[in-house]
């Protein structure tokens, strides 16, 4: 049944102050509050994932600084025309591998050979790159609750060209 006449406005009039009494919709204590709660869920949202966004980007950058360092100090390497100077030319390519991603003083390199003479035609040179990469924005204070840095490590093997060497 339907409230029609002056029954009607009279319980559509007492409707609409019960629900201002008790803060429903059109109350004057709620106006505004929704874009001060957008507000403060988006900053409690985009600040996790800003940081997460960085974190992610060194640790890449890291992966590729340790990979390009492996691959170029193996190359380096096996093209030595002097088997002394083999090592010191691997470590000067891994530096600048390291340094263009941004870790001038955070990689290293470690060459293994399957036999020896390491240049032997044939041979195989295997070059292990490490590269600490450290945390962004994360004070020192917290290094026994959170790990200041995550190690990276790739590794590449090269053959040394069957007609080169020695």
């Amino acid at each position: 049944m339907i409230a029609t006449g002056w029954s009607g406005r009279r319980l559509t009039v007492r409707f609409r102050t019960r629900l201002q009494q008790i803060g429903g919709p059109g109350s004057a204590v709620q106006t505004g509050s929704a874009i001060v709660e957008f507000v403060f869920l988006a900053v409690l949202m985009m600040v996790p994932l800003f940081y997460l966004v960085m974190v992610l980007a060194r640790v890449q950058a890291g992966a590729y600084g340790a990979s390009t360092a492996a691959r170029e100090a193996g190359r380096a390497y096996v093209t030595a025309q002097v088997p002394a100077l083999a090592p010191q030319r691997a470590h000067s390519a891994a530096r600048l591998a390291f340094a263009d991603q941004g870790f001038d003083h955070e990689g290293t390199i470690e060459i293994g050979c399957d036999g020896t003479p390491c240049l032997r035609p044939a041979g195989r040179v295997r070059i292990t790159a490490t590269v600490s990469v450290p945390m962004p924005l994360v004070p020192a204070f917290f290094s026994g609750i959170v790990p200041m840095q995550v190690p990276v490590t790739a590794t590449h093997v090269v053959t040394v060209d069957r007609f080169g060497g020695q």
